[in-house]
């Protein structure tokens, strides 16, 4: 049932409509690199299983990426006997390569896959893809780290899993809990537009494809599983750890710089209700309000800091001077992109001349109060000092972060620019609104350029 939407606002999410018999609608993908022992199990399980379980057509596509041993022809064998089962052969190497080629050449409307040691159970499959199914969802990931999950694996792997999801989500502001988990879906038409723009064609691909989807504004669903490790897993530990922080350098620089097109990203998919042109209805205050308390704690803990530091070689106004004046570059960056969502170089120097005129305001504020302070007692201490500084920054506090919503940032309280209300007069809409998606076509909104096919740093 279509959701009801705005005038002009982006096509709503749909349920995926029942597709005639023989048509499928979820391509599972089982990567593989010289799994000519696991890949007949493999398959025949997750045959059985989706035969026995899932309520629609299903495809399984095995793909082969430079295997030099037995393994292409245990997967001919398999598509010659099971009428569901394919298979496509890529003569380079790389997981991430063999997921992008085979998802962007498949037609049915939900892509998955999963490692060939089926170390998920089986039983987290249909939760899996059914907020896809359904139109909630624009991503789906099995997490091994969700609360009620139950897993069996090693202290090493244990410890590796979580210290990765924590560099994450400190160096790329990641929500997602497990990237790395090898069960994941995505909706076709989602993943026409990210795939292209996804440099890695390795064991980083997940993770970069994820990062990429939560800035766009898609809708990342978890799933809990029960997960046992494999002894027998032949992905190197080291190696890969070396290539994922490589990967997390390259995409953190990336978003730092600005060099993504993430404008042209942000809230493609379905309709969203912060796109809804709403009266009497404050438009991100509370998760601005949120934003800027944050950064307001942070901002004043490294003035304080300075503050300290400076008054060893100076007076009190020109320590407090120099300290706010640091501490204001760092606050205005801050608040510019993690309070306003404001992304790119864009602005970014006629915003600095602004804050830092609200930061003269600050200065005058803070200096009054050391002034007022000074002419009230001969040889405060510093411990007054430092409390009538903070009083006069909470007050210059409040003043900020109206003069930043008012003046600064004016034009970002939803941090993303909503669409076209109305179709222009020569009835084309302009990037990155020009076509629509829908289940049927699948056809896309963005084009990027996409990467070029191979990877010299990828030596899987």
């Amino acid at each position: 049932m279509r959701t009801d939407s705005s005038p002009g606002s982006l096509p709503a999410r749909e349920h995926l409509p029942a597709a005639g018999a023989g048509t499928a609608v979820l391509d599972v993908v089982v990567p593989v690199h010289n799994e000519e022992k696991d890949l007949r199990p493999c398959v025949l399980r997750l045959h059985e299983h989706l035969s026995r379980t899932f309520p629609y057509a299903f495809r399984i596509t095995v793909a082969d990426n430079a295997s030099t041993d037995a393994t292409p022809h245990v997967a001919a064998r398999l598509a010659a006997e099971l009428a569901e089962v394919t298979t496509f052969r890529l003569e380079q190497k790389g997981r991430g390569r063999a997921l992008r080629t085979v998802w962007s050449a498949s037609d049915a409307p939900v892509l998955a896959y999963m490692d060939v040691d089926l170390s998920t159970d089986l039983n987290a499959l249909l939760p899996l893809v059914a907020p896809l199914i359904s139109g909630h969802s624009d991503l789906a990931i099995g997490s091994r780290l969700a609360r009620s999950s139950r897993v069996v694996r090693g202290a090493k792997r244990e410890f590796i899993s979580r210290s990765y999801n924590l560099i994450l989500r400190g160096s790329l502001q990641a929500r997602f809990s497990d990237a790395q988990c090898g069960f994941k879906a995505i909706r076709r038409d989602v993943a026409r537009v990210l795939l292209p723009l996804v440099e890695d064609t390795g064991w980083f691909f997940d993770t970069e494809m994820l990062v990429l989807a939560e800035r766009a504004g898609c809708r990342i669903h978890e799933v809990p599983v029960d997960w046992v490790d494999d002894p027998d897993s032949t992905v190197h530990i080291v190696r890969t750890a070396t290539e994922d922080l490589k990967g997390v350098w390259r995409v953190g620089k990336a978003l730092a710089t600005g060099s993504l097109p993430l404008d042209r990203l942000a809230r493609p998919f379905g309709d969203d209700p912060r796109d809804r042109d709403l009266t009497d209805v404050p438009q991100g205050l509370t998760r601005q309000l949120v934003g800027f308390c944050v950064v307001g704690v942070l901002s004043t803990l490294f003035y304080l800091l300075l503050y300290s530091g400076f008054r060893h070689f100076g007076g009190s106004q020109l320590a407090n001077a120099l300290a706010l004046l640091v501490s204001a570059v760092a606050n205005t960056a801050a608040n510019r992109q993690l309070t306003f969502g404001v992304r790119g170089r864009g602005g970014a120097v006629r915003h600095q001349a602004q804050g830092l005129v609200v930061f003269g305001i600050g200065l005058a504020l803070t200096a009054g109060s050391l002034a007022a302070l000074n002419a009230a007692t001969a040889d405060p201490d510093h411990s007054t000092e430092l409390a009538v500084l903070i009083a006069a920054n909470l007050a210059a506090t409040v003043l900020r972060f109206l003069l930043f919503r008012a003046w600064v940032f004016p034009d970002a309280p939803s941090t993303v620019d909503a669409p076209p209300t109305a179709d222009p007069p020569d009835g084309r809409l302009p990037e990155p609104y020009r076509t629509y998606r829908t289940w049927s076509d699948a056809t896309v909104r963005l084009q990027p350029v996409p990467p070029a096919d191979t990877d010299p740093r990828d030596g899987r």
